[in-house]
């Protein structure tokens, strides 16, 4: 087990979770609905895209507008399956408005589109994969959530960094892990 999810599961002994939520939502603009910074209608930041890309040495990664690495977990296709107040502290949902159309540089190699929540907002996705950011990146440019194995109501998640191509990026040439 990882660092981040041993220090999630201590808290969550400890019944501690509404402490976790509180710094989770507030890391993510105070909130998971449709006014956070991470999912507002105004997701154009200084990209005016919905989705941005960075160079992370041996590849490039997705991001938010504003710089949160982007992450996608191997069990959602096509549905969000990370919809409990528990797994949305943690994991953020990239959220936008009803009506509004998710945008990425042309370096993107899939399709990015949405899927619904189960609140029905639409969730930014990439090639069905619902995008999120994690509450353990503390800032623009952080990758802590990579690798990332942690369950929320008898799901196991696995979460890796969203790529423009899908695919992960190389590690970095000293074996200790991705060169962010």
């Amino acid at each position: 087990m990882t660092t981040h999810n041993t220090r999630l599961q201590t808290v969550l002994r400890r019944g501690a979770l509404p402490a976790v939520a509180i710094v989770a939502m507030t890391l993510a603009g105070c909130g998971s609905d449709s006014d956070s910074s991470t999912d507002s209608g105004d997701t154009s930041g200084s990209t005016g895209m919905t989705v941005s890309t960075r160079d992370a040495g041996d590849g490039q990664v997705l991001t938010t507008s504003d710089g949160r690495t982007l992450y996608v977990s191997d069990q959602e296709k096509g549905k969000v399956l990370c919809a409990s107040s528990a797994c949305e502290a943690i994991w953020i949902p990239l959220t936008i408005s009803s009506g509004q159309q998710p945008s990425a540089p042309e370096a993107l190699a899939g399709e990015l589109g949405t899927v619904q929540r189960p609140d029905g907002s639409p969730q930014v996705a990439l090639d069905g994969q619902p995008l999120y950011t994690f509450s353990f990146d503390n800032n623009a440019g952080d990758a802590n959530g990579d690798g990332e194995a942690d369950s929320f109501d008898g799901v196991d998640f696995t979460w890796h960094v969203a790529t423009p191509t899908g695919e992960a990026p190389a590690p970095a040439d000293d074996g200790g892990g991705f060169d962010y």
